[in-house]
């Protein structure tokens, strides 16, 4: 089960916005998104995480987008699961064809 989130959904894409767009005005402003996270009361690298995955989402950053990155965790579930099914066969076999032996020797 995923961690609880610190911050609200809400508050964070509002942040992001905020960033995004003072970015806009003023691309050579390095410390937009510092101020913005001091403005809304959250960690900057929180924040700075969440403009990242909105980037890389939106194209602008080169990355997984959040849609991928949830299929492929799906996918790895499913694996273990399958491995883990394939596991319990083979002992299933194995614990029957040593008793279709055992009876095979009487």
């Amino acid at each position: 089960m995923a961690a609880p989130r610190k911050y609200p959904l809400e508050l964070m894409e509002r942040g992001v916005r905020m960033v995004l767009e003072l970015r806009v005005q003023d691309p050579e402003d390095r410390g937009v998104l510092s101020r913005v996270a001091k403005q809304l009361g959250v960690h900057p690298e929180a924040l700075r995480h969440y403009v990242r995955q909105t980037e890389v989402d939106a194209g602008l950053r080169t990355g997984v987008p959040s849609s991928e990155a949830a299929r492929i965790k799906e996918l790895e579930r499913e694996v273990r699961e399958l491995r883990r099914a394939n596991d319990i066969l083979k002992s299933a076999a194995a614990f029957f064809g040593a008793e279709l032996d055992r009876r095979g020797n009487r």
